[in-house]
């Protein structure tokens, strides 16, 4: 006999069929080999925006803008090599974030540099390319961005309920 709680109205069911449920591979689940990689080279990505902090820092300026900025920007990259390393939602954007800004500001002192006259500033900022160009090459990577990418089996926001938000059941 069933419970008197229940409604005696029959659940009205959509005209479309559920989704099918696709298993997803083992292979899809492990851990890429770029992976860890990508997360080392976004941990020296912040410790390069942690070099150039240093370089600005002067005593008595520790909470200037000049050195808080990178110190932010070194911990966001620092959040998405951790995100990266676990296979997190989005974190392959964080550090793709961090790289192009640390790239173009690094781009930038190359050719201030270079329009000083060069010498061994010149060939410094150059040695510290190879951090955002090796995180850019292995973190734009399709098994890296699957990795830490979004993991929902429906590909959008849609509740598990079935049922629409702001409509109402009749």
């Amino acid at each position: 006999m069933p419970s008197s709680s229940r409604s005696r109205v029959a659940a009205r069911r959509s005209p479309r069929s559920a989704p099918l449920a696709r298993p997803v591979p083992a292979a899809a689940m492990a851990r890429p080999m770029e992976a860890p990689f990508a997360a080392v080279l976004g941990l020296l990505v912040a410790a390069e925006f942690l070099y150039l902090g240093w370089l600005l820092y002067e005593p008595g300026s520790l909470l200037d803008w000049y050195v808080v900025v990178p110190a932010l920007l070194a911990a966001g990259t620092v959040a998405g090599a951790v995100l990266v390393f676990l296979g997190r939602g989005r974190g392959w954007i964080v550090l793709t974030a961090g790289s192009v800004l640390l790239l173009l500001t690094l781009l930038a002192l190359v050719l201030l540099f270079g329009a000083l006259g060069g010498g061994a500033a010149l060939w410094q900022a150059l040695l510290l390319l190879i951090g955002p160009i090796g995180c850019l090459a292995l973190t734009l990577r399709r098994p890296v961005r699957a990795w830490s990418g979004r993991r929902t089996g429906r590909g959008g926001s849609r509740s598990a309920g079935g049922r629409r938000e702001g409509t109402r059941s009749r």
